[in-house]
């Protein structure tokens, strides 16, 4: 073979592989963090369905107490934010075992989990054929998106909101201290970070520290209400929206649990991050 043409055959494959690279494309994670969302952050919501190419917004309400009041609720805001199509599924967990529910998911752009109890959503989602629909999905390019519990749920290892020991009423999470905080495997649309909602406000520091100081290698993502981040596919995700986000990364930390359980970290590195900042979840990072 000729030189010329082996360059050109070399590029040809370049070429090639390169068109299949970014053929693999990866959704977007809108993870808000409860409580009233301020104008403007569901538009961004429906905008990044769009961008997908499918008008299509699924809504999952499950984890309410009254779903289908909620999902008809959210359907509502999701039309006056611009979309085109939304509709709410109240699944129930024999519904979400077959196989052909999982072509509700067809045609989506925008999926989106409400507030509410995360575990009612594992319980019926949880390795399904609609939770492996939704993950394909995912990494096809469709945006995922939940508030306060529908944030919980996305991360691998999922806060169930519960705690080991009894305290009494009013006296929740005062103590940082090993094997306390009750966590569930969540649906896992993110795997190097935990993630905690109404955070700030409702005061939630003691449970995700705990947590990262028993899995440093797992990023704390506390965000707080009337706020949100979105994870772009390169794993860098941008806050939107009023208040903070606080990233806690035990990574490089010293690390002490008493035979108390009680935890003791050192060199821990703490982030408070404004709307508009960003953040690299790869190289736990800010980004100046």
């Amino acid at each position: 073979m000729r030189k010329s043409s082996l360059l050109i055959f070399s590029g040809c494959l370049f070429l090639l592989f390169s068109l299949q690279a970014f053929s693999v494309t990866k959704g977007y994670l809108f993870i808000i963090g409860g409580g009233s969302r301020p104008p403007g952050m569901m538009e961004k919501f429906v905008q990044l369905a769009q961008w997908y190419g499918n008008v299509k917004i699924v809504v999952f309400p499950m984890a309410s107490a009254e779903p289908d009041k909620t999902g008809a609720s959210q359907v509502a805001e999701l039309r006056k934010a611009g979309a085109k199509k939304a509709v709410y599924y109240n699944l129930t967990r024999p519904q979400a075992l077959k196989e052909k529910s999982a072509e509700i998911l067809d045609d989506a752009g925008g999926v989106f989990f409400s507030g509410g109890v995360q575990s009612r959503l594992t319980k019926i989602l949880l390795d399904t054929p609609v939770h492996k629909k939704l993950l394909q999905i995912y990494e096809k390019g469709c945006v995922i998106g939940g508030t306060s519990a529908g944030a919980a749920v996305l991360s691998e290892i999922m806060i169930t909101g519960d705690e080991n020991k009894k305290v009494e009423e009013g006296h929740e999470f005062e103590t940082i201290e090993a094997r306390n905080i009750v966590t569930a495997p969540g649906l896992g649309f993110i795997k190097n970070a935990i993630v905690d909602q109404h955070f700030a406000t409702r005061k939630r520091h003691n449970r995700l520290i705990s947590l990262v100081a028993e899995h440093p290698q797992l990023l704390g993502l506390g965000i707080d209400e009337s706020t949100a981040i979105i994870i772009s596919p390169n794993e860098i995700f941008e806050v939107i929206g009023q208040k903070n986000v606080i990233v806690y990364d035990g990574s490089g930390a010293k690390i002490k649990i008493l035979p108390s359980q009680a935890i003791g970290l050192t060199k821990m590195t703490i982030h408070v991050l404004l709307p508009g900042e960003r953040f690299d979840l790869k190289r736990r990072k800010v980004i100046d």
